[in-house]
Order: C-alpha cells, then sequence, then structure tokens
C-alpha cells in the first residue's frame, strides 16, 4: 500500500464513521490513529456522549469482530480472558477444554474499566502488550488486528478503582471526549431519535488494517525529529534539570519510553494521513498530548493542587520549541 492510498482509506472511514457519531472529528481522527499505529485507547468522558456508537460504527466500517465487555465489581479475570472447563466426550472419557473468553475479538470494548478490581484490570495487560492469553500455562494468540478501547467516567468514582500505572501505559493514546457543540445537539436529537441511524458501509477489512500498519513502520524519520522527540519526552520528567519549573515542582514519576514510542509511531500515521512520507515537527504537535496526558504521575503537591498534566505536557511543547 502507497501513502496515497494510505489517505484515502483513512478518509473514506473517517466520512463513514461521521454517518453515525456526530461531531467528535478529533476523537474519531485519533482513534484511528491509534488503531493504525497497532495501540489501544483509553476514552474518558461523561455518560451519553456516543463512545460505545463509535465503537460499534468502527466495527462496521473496519469488518472487525466486535465484543463489549461490562466492568463490573463482580467481573472476574475467568470472565474475560476464558478458562479451562471440564467436559465429557462421547465415549465417557472427561477431559478439560479451553472455553474462550470475550476478549478473543478483533476490536474489544471495555465499558466503564475502571469499574473492576484491580486483579481484573490486570487481565487485560498480556492481552494488549504481548496480543496472547495465557491460561494453565498455555499460550493463546489473538486474532490481529486486535485493539482495545477502554471506557472510564472522570465524575462519579463511587465505587471505581484507579487504574494501575502499568495498565494506562498500555494504553496508546488516552482521550478526552467533550460534550457536543450547540450546533450538533439538534443533529445528535434527530439521528437517534428518528428509529434508524445512517447506513454505513465497510471500507477496509483486516488484511488491509494490517498493511497500513506495516506500512506506518516503514516511514522514516530524520535524526533531528528523533532527537526533538526524544528531548521533549525528557522535558517532563521531574529529574530533568532543564525541565519547566512545574513539572519539577509537580511531576513525580515522567513518561515511560512507551510515551517515545507512541509518539514516533502516532506521528508517522498523521505524515501519511497527510499523504506525506517523511515526519514533520507539527506532526509531532498533533499527537503529544494523547500520548503523554496519561503517562504523568503526578506527586502529592500536584494532586493536592488539581494540576492537569495537560497543562504541563503544553508546556514542555513551549519548551522545546515545537
Amino acid at each position: 500500500m502507497d501513502p496515497a492510498k494510505f489517505r484515502e482509506s483513512f478518509l473514506r472511514v473517517t466520512e463513514q464513521v461521521g454517518r453515525q457519531v456526530v461531531g467528535q472529528q478529533d476523537v474519531i481522527r485519533d482513534v484511528l490513529i491509534a488503531l493504525l499505529a497497532n495501540g489501544h485507547v483509553l476514552l474518558e468522558g461523561v455518560p451519553g456522549l456516543g463512545k460505545t456508537q463509535l465503537v460499534r460504527t468502527l466495527s462496521q466500517v473496519l469488518d472487525l469482530d466486535f465484543k463489549r465487555i461490562q466492568f463490573t465489581p463482580d467481573l472476574m479475570p475467568a470472565d474475560i480472558i476464558g478458562t479451562n472447563v471440564l467436559i465429557e466426550t462421547d465415549t465417557g472419557q472427561k477431559r478439560f477444554e479451553f472455553q474462550r473468553g470475550p476478549i478473543f475479538s478483533q476490536l474489544i470494548l471495555g465499558d466503564e474499566i475502571n469499574r473492576a478490581t484491580p486483579r481484573t484490570q490486570s487481565a487485560m495487560l498480556e492481552a494488549m502488550q504481548e496480543h496472547t492469553v495465557s491460561v494453565a500455562g498455555q499460550t493463546h494468540p489473538l486474532q490481529e488486528p486486535f485493539f482495545v478501547l477502554a471506557t472510564q467516567n472522570p465524575i462519579e468514582m463511587e465505587g471505581t478503582y484507579r487504574l494501575p500505572e502499568a495498565q494506562l501505559d498500555r494504553f496508546f493514546f488516552k482521550l478526552d471526549v467533550t460534550f457536543p457543540e450547540l450546533s450538533e445537539l439538534a443533529e445528535i436529537l434527530h439521528r437517534t431519535t428518528s428509529g434508524q441511524l445512517p447506513p454505513v458501509e465497510t471500507v477496509i477489512d483486516s488484511e488491509q488494517i494490517l498493511e497500513m500498519q506495516a506500512l506506518v513502520r516503514q516511514v522514516p524519520v530524520a535524526s533531528h525529529v528523533e532527537e526533538r522527540m526524544i528531548q521533549l519526552l525528557y522535558a517532563v520528567h521531574p529529574e530533568n534539570p532543564d525541565a519547566p519549573e512545574a513539572v519539577r515542582q509537580y511531576v513525580k514519576l515522567g513518561p515511560s519510553v512507551r510515551g517515545l514510542q507512541a509518539i514516533s509511531l502516532a506521528s508517522r500515521v498523521v505524515a501519511l494521513m497527510d499523504g506525506r512520507y517523511n515526519v514533520a515537527f507539527e506532526d509531532i504537535r498533533t499527537v503529544v498530548l494523547p500520548a503523554l496526558r496519561h503517562r504523568i504521575l503526578l506527586n502529592f503537591e500536584g494532586e493536592a493542587e488539581g494540576v492537569d498534566t495537560d497543562t504541563l505536557v503544553a508546556e514542555a511543547v513551549q519548551d522545546c520549541d515545537l
């Protein structure tokens, strides 16, 4: 697949998703960027903003197997990944057989993921990182492409568990789903109460997605652009004496190397979206916020003062002249 075909496919997918999802153009774009970079997305927003509808529509447009997992406090790891069950054969013999859980799909919607216990949340770690599931000493591969979109409600905190930093780091992007514009509410009301959503067409399939993911990793990144990515990552580390004052004052732990990998891969997708086969500084600016905002761990002072990690990333971008 060449860059022109990549751009055309990307625009067609965006167009079809927009037939059922009103507004949220930046969210749709960033979800597709993460998918084509072979990453996962954490969607944060209050209920009723169309997060589930976005995922369902995406599965239709991309022709991917779709499963929805509703995370609740009583959900167990086996409810997600599956378990070995004892069955009796026709000859009367008994043996264990692995019954697959809903994680064995291509597009997973983890709804309200922060409502499950940390033990259950950790069941997603291997699947998200390795694209495999291990049960009773046996490893089962997941079908490619494998893409997780998890949602969490930032307002209602009763009965929720904070996602561990190790799991947050597995998410390629964290996206804030905001309330629709006033001009969009009438269209949302019309589409959702008229009885039937506009139909969408399948644009690309699994094979084409894998081709697009492979092309992303072939996009060259100039050495001076890579140096600026590294400089930007280091600018939100408190141990860096040249980091902005707010970073050194409020940050306990800066982003991991996965943050740098996310910036690099996402920037390549943005370049291909624009029909280019090289990464520019502008591409970095487009992706740095969703790539780093959830990978910054605030210290006690930062938590107490309600410091926004988006602000810290913005200061780092400005400090690096991006």
